[in-house]
């Protein structure tokens, strides 16, 4: 029998789970919207209004929201320092207000720094929303939290597509990055009901006087920090490659199928939704498979499963003469690989103590974004490149390849418990 959940451990799950919610409400809003947003603000910029031109800014906007999540490693040793709920409260204030902001940006350089700073929150909440489920969950139950946990990110990208097909058909790109703000209500929340986990309570004396971020690569750590960045930069370079292309691929598809810009939009709100149900169906498995076969095991299936469904969604039926269906159903099967990410939720905490967990799975996951960033400003001048999105972005595929190599260096942590 599992041990039952109290009320404080329920009420800071629903606050972490919609905090990241609407984290992969916010961070998708900017895909949804790319090709709006940039059809209006490139000519304010001086630019001319291309497919590529848009492919190529688009590119470096979305690199410039990488370097952001990049930068949100500094989250890590506030939340070991100061607690987890509060730097998570802080994270969700961030993201919300600059991705608000968005709305009100005249050109693309105003655009891209708002887009900038609001990463640095988004990129944030993961690592500290990841922390707090595994220290405030009971051992027997955690695994699984991980895996609802991050369900909630995807179910954003529901939020999104269904604000898309509403507000964003009806009233254009600037109140979609309005509704960015609501949660700043979530952050209010979170800081004033939501306790400190006991575990790390119980080590906050010892936290304030660990120097997290020398410790991470201390004898004890390096291997293990060095091999999960390698591993999430592969993730974030494939998963998000596909991710913020899908938009703009659908809108194409649809305008060959001879769909007016409302029409587009809707097929776009459609397939965001397809892509989600399959992640949220493959972050579900994802414990049940990581507690059977193991971590690394578990993670090589699904890397292998982005290593295929990217090159069949951008390579494939991108390019066929009537491609907008099977575009759309080659992103089921993409969305259910990139549950991968759940692993992380879940064997990141197992790898380190309390002093030092937060710091370690926000340092891991930020230069992993650092990496992805550099991607994405080579993928985008490739775009430009070529005229098409659709080879470059099936290309990524590739990186899926490398993580498998890189997985027989992992530390496999199955059946051990959450270090103290």
């Amino acid at each position: 029998m599992r041990t039952k959940l109290n009320r404080q451990q329920i009420i800071g799950f629903w606050a972490a789970w919609t905090g990241w919610t609407l984290d992969g409400m916010d961070s998708v809003i900017y895909a949804l919207v790319l090709a709006p947003a940039l059809t209006e603000l490139l000519p304010r910029s001086g630019m001319e209004v291309t497919p590529a031109r848009i492919g190529y800014v688009g590119s470096v906007m979305f690199a410039l929201f990488l370097v952001g999540w990049g930068c949100s490693f500094v989250w890590g040793p506030i939340a070991d320092h100061f607690g987890r709920t509060k730097a998570l409260a802080a994270t969700i204030l961030v993201y919300a207000l600059f991705t608000g902001a968005s709305a009100f940006a005249q050109n693309i350089w105003e655009l891209g720094a708002f887009r900038l700073l609001a990463g640095i929150g988004v990129g944030g909440e993961w690592a500290m929303a990841g922390t707090y489920v595994a220290e405030a969950w009971p051992e027997d139950r955690r695994k699984m939290g991980a895996g609802f946990l991050h369900t909630g990110y995807y179910f954003g990208f529901f939020v999104a597509a269904a604000l898309n097909y509403t507000v964003g058909a009806h009233y254009g790109w600037r109140a979609m990055f309005l509704c960015g703000l609501v949660p700043v209500i979530v952050s209010v929340l979170t800081l004033f009901k939501v306790q400190e986990p006991p575990r790390w309570k119980a080590r906050e004396a010892e936290a304030r006087r660990s120097h997290p971020l020398v410790e991470i690569f201390s004898p004890a750590y390096r291997k293990r920090t060095i091999v999960n960045a390698a591993l999430l930069s592969v993730a974030i370079i494939g998963l998000w490659a596909g991710a913020v292309y899908e938009p703009a691929a659908i809108t194409i598809l649809a305008k060959k199928a001879g769909m007016d810009a409302a029409g587009a939009a809707k097929m776009v709100s459609v397939g965001t939704g397809v892509l989600s149900f399959g992640t949220i169906l493959g972050c579900l498995c994802l414990p049940l498979v990581a507690e059977r076969f193991g971590r690394k095991r578990t993670l090589a299936m699904y890397f292998a499963g982005m290593m295929v469904t990217i090159p069949l969604a951008f390579g494939w039926a991108f390019y066929l003469e009537n491609g907008l269906v099977p575009f759309i159903a080659a992103l089921f099967f993409l969305g259910f690989a990139g549950g991968n990410f759940t692993v992380f939720s879940l064997w990141l905490p197992e790898q380190y103590d309390t002093r030092v967990r937060a710091t370690a799975f926000a340092f891991s996951t930020s230069i992993g974004r650092f990496l992805g960033a550099g991607v994405n400003f080579a993928l985008g001048a490739l775009v430009l490149r070529m005229g098409t999105l659709g080879t470059p972005v099936a290309w990524t595929g590739a990186a899926f390849a490398l993580g498998i190599l890189i997985i027989p260096f992992a530390l496999e942590t199955r059946g051990q418990r959450l270090p103290g």
